[in-house]
């Protein structure tokens, strides 16, 4: 029996579309600003029950900081 982790589904969510909306060559980082990051992830995190506000809160506090380190981008090792 395997176990569903709702933020594991969510995050590689989020490396797809951080691999789909980047500006980076392929193979790049594949980085995208921390608005569309967060935008994104908070969209998904809200309709995902098993997510509380507070965590989203709090992860997205954790990527920024990560973030401002690159100039307002979010790369996925960050994730």
């Amino acid at each position: 029996i395997s176990c569903w982790n709702p933020l594991q589904s969510i995050l590689s969510s989020m490396k797809q579309a951080c691999e789909i909306l980047t500006r980076d060559p392929e193979g790049g980082a594949a980085r995208i600003p921390f608005e569309t990051f967060a935008f994104l992830y908070s969209y998904l995190a809200s309709i995902d029950e098993e997510i509380s506000e507070a965590e989203t809160e709090a992860f997205l506090e954790g990527i920024k900081e990560q973030a401002e380190k690159h100039y307002g981008m979010v790369l996925i090792r960050h994730f």
